[in-house]
Order: C-alpha cells, then structure tokens, then sequence
C-alpha cells in the first residue's frame, strides 16, 4: 500500500474577525513525536489562547487523534484532522495556534477556520509517495558494483549506501515483485560471483 505524506514542514496563517490562525504542519513517525511538535507550538506562542491539534499516523491512516485545545467541541480538532485525512495525506501533524481577536466566531465559524488553515498549509507542502521496498545487500567487485548501479538507477530502483573494502557492498530497495529482477542482473554482471542477501520490507520515500 502506497500513501503520502509531506517532504517538509509547511505554513499558513489567516486572520478571521481579528483572530490570527497559524497554522504548522510537520512530518512524524509517531505519537510522541507528533505531542513533541504540540509541545513545540505552544512553547513558541506562550501568549495564544489556543494550540488545537490532528495528527494521522501509519499507511492506512489507522492512527488519529484530535484535540480542541480549550475550543467548543468538534469545532476545531476535528475539522483539522479532516484536512489532513481528506488530503490523503498520513505521518503528519497539524497543529493551528490561534491568537484571539476578541469577536467570537460561533462554532460554524470556528470549524471552517480551523479547516481551512490546515487546508491552506497542505497546499503549500511538497508531498512525498511512501511505498513498501525490500531491501538487498550485495556484495560485488568493484567494475560489477558500478555497472550494476548504473543499472539500478535506470530501471528506477532505489540505490542505497555502500560500503568499500576488498569489495563493495552496496544497498538497494526494490518492489517484492522485482526482487528476482535485482538478482538475476547481480549475477549476470558478476558471473554468479556477487552475494546477495535480502533483507526486511520497509517503507522508504519514493
């Protein structure tokens, strides 16, 4: 399963009624990075009001959490973890920090507030495909090691670290159904002298 998520941090800020809404979202693997960015938000605007916050975690967005951060229910948590979800996008927080302007919004007012500053950061955020690859360690002499990650990069194959001695050892990521295809040209270029060893299935940014 394929999913998306964001290559880097992005921002917006909108200004609604003289409330200031800043909105911030970041990349995150996990819970307690996702509460480490909150904490973050609110240690950078000591004087707001409110820090409300989504997060959406895992390939299939299994993972969701909202908070209100003091604001009538369902009026902004929720509406923001809908921006990120309906943007199809997952291992991202959002936090919005609002600056209250002193002209109450209603909960109507407050809900497209909150969406639409999470909406507003996602359109400025580069988006990155995350993909499951299985990873392979070979290990082949030097001219094969070239040639072969000539070949990689054309077919469109992930090419990762190396390590050089006697022999190099270079890493790469391929789709499962391609595992065969990797092989086959490690021993073909190598005249069956490489070692190929593969490893687990992980998600890697395509």
């Amino acid at each position: 399963m394929n999913y998306q998520t964001i290559a880097e941090p992005a921002e917006a800020e909108l200004e609604i009624s003289r409330s200031r809404f800043l909105a911030r979202i970041e990349r995150v693997e996990t819970e307690a990075e996702a509460r480490a960015v909150i904490s973050a938000a609110r240690d950078a605007h000591p004087r707001a009001r409110h820090h409300c916050s989504a997060f959406v975690l895992g390939p299939d967005q299994r993972t969701q959490r909202s908070n209100d951060d003091g604001e009538p229910s369902g009026t902004a948590g929720a509406p923001m973890l809908d921006a990120l979800t309906s943007a199809g996008l997952s291992d991202a927080v959002a936090v919005v920090t609002r600056y209250f302007g002193g002209v109450l919004l209603g909960a109507g007012g407050l809900t497209r507030a909150y969406r639409a500053a999470v909406a507003e950061a996602v359109l400025g955020a580069r988006r990155v495909t995350r993909a499951p690859r299985r990873r392979v360690a070979i290990l082949a002499a030097y001219d094969v090691a070239a040639q072969l990650e000539a070949e990689a990069r054309r077919r469109g194959w992930i090419v990762g670290e190396a390590r050089y001695g006697e022999a190099v050892e270079r890493e790469f990521a391929v789709a499962e159904d391609q595992l065969d295809a990797l092989t086959a040209l490690a021993a073909e270029l190598s005249a069956g002298a490489a070692a190929v060893v593969a490893g687990e299935t992980d998600y890697v940014d395509l």
